[in-house]
């Protein structure tokens, strides 16, 4: 079966995060929605109807079948997308999800809802949600290692799934508030403090001591440290050492340094203002708990201080005293109160850099992307 996951004129709303990416390539729980069909749809073929300037690397294939992309799929849902007949759409509350063909004759979605988010804090508001039901799904009729006797286990350990290959020695574990995953290869260091969800994906790595609240994500060949609180790191990217985060996003390739600090909760308990790509200002939300949402390729040096609700675009670089700005465009070089343009090669060898200490570099067509972010500076 093919399908093509439509951003569904969602792009903005996910920005900066979907300024690299599809919607469809944002990831929560244990998956991206790409991996999602795919451990629901083994045969799959995938593609993505998204920006132009991001079609070269991520492909449309050639089908008539659609899912939009802030579907979080699930059983119910996959199934009645693979029944979907010709010029069928399926809706939920006026949403379409999915379509065959033309689309003209809508259906009523009726089964288990999906996770359906709109705005880019759904990732981590909805996070909870989205992972107990990935680690039910991928964890089903399958064996987990056996836990090692120098951690403490508190809750069921049915709730605990550890992959070949990965090692957590010395640490407490705490299954009472939801599923810990460990990926592949994984490695949860002595003396880290982790109470559920937790997806610690392939790769990923938990430093000592480190200190993790559900429902966090902790992408592939992450490394985290310090103290995390519902958080989603999508990538190859790096919190290593202490400074509290919370209630944030953190893209692929993105180093955060030692003491970086985040709030995620304004003094006087309100609801936090924060910026919107969409409308191109800073905008009102409903929303209490919101820390930093910062794209791919981002850093920050030591001792940074990030306000609550705190964005920052692709390929920025922070480091000085203060607070910076709350909205960072894309390629800035924030020194304290100074700000310029991170020039586009500097960008280039600084991402490559990195990318080379896992045997990987920018690929032409990533070398697109940020040419484009470059000139457009969202």
């Amino acid at each position: 079966m093919k399908i093509n996951i439509s951003d569904n004129g969602y792009h903005q709303n996910f920005a900066p995060l979907s300024l690299t990416k599809p919607v469809g390539q944002l990831r929560m729980g244990l998956f991206t929605n790409q991996e999602r069909y795919e451990m629901f749809i083994p045969e799959a073929e995938i593609g993505f109807e998204t920006e132009d300037y991001l079609s070269a690397k991520y492909k449309r294939v050639d089908t008539d079948v659609i899912a939009n992309a802030n579907v979080i799929p699930n059983e119910d849902f996959v199934a009645a997308l693979c029944n979907l007949e010709n010029d069928q759409a399926l809706f939920l509350d006026g949403m379409e999800l999915a379509k065959k063909g033309t689309g003209d004759n809508k259906i009523a979605f009726t089964g288990e809802e999906p996770v359906i988010i709109t705005e880019r804090w759904h990732v981590f508001q909805m996070n909870e949600r989205v992972l107990a039901h990935d680690f039910n799904c991928y964890t089903a009729n399958k064996k987990s290692q056996e836990l090692s006797e120098s951690n403490t286990l508190i809750g069921e350990s049915t709730q605990l799934f550890i992959e070949e290959g990965a090692v957590v020695e010395g640490s407490i574990l705490n299954t009472t508030t939801g599923p810990i995953y460990i990926g592949r290869n994984a490695v949860v260091m002595e003396g880290s403090l982790i109470r559920g969800g937790l997806a610690l994906c392939d790769h990923a790595q938990l430093k000592m001591g480190a200190k993790i609240y559900g429902a966090t994500t902790i992408g592939p060949y992450c490394k985290i440290g310090g103290e995390v609180s519902n958080v989603i790191f999508e990538a190859y990217s790096n919190k290593g050492h202490d400074g509290f985060l919370g209630n944030s996003v953190i893209g692929k390739w993105c180093n955060l340094g030692a003491d970086t600090n985040t709030s995620n909760l304004k003094n006087n308990y309100s609801s936090v203002r924060t910026y919107s790509y969409e409308l191109n200002k800073e905008i009102q939300t409903d929303i209490q708990f919101m820390g930093l949402v910062m794209g791919d390729f981002s850093k920050s040096g030591i001792n940074t201080m990030f306000n609550t609700a705190t964005v920052v675009g692709v390929s920025c670089t922070i480091f000085g005293s203060g607070f910076p700005n709350k909205h960072i465009a894309c390629f800035s070089w924030v020194n304290g109160a100074e700000t310029s343009d991170f020039i586009l090669e500097k960008a280039f060898e600084a991402a490559n850099n990195m990318m080379q200490r896992r045997k990987l570099k920018l690929s032409s067509e990533e070398q697109d992307i940020l040419a484009h972010l470059s000139k457009t500076k969202p």
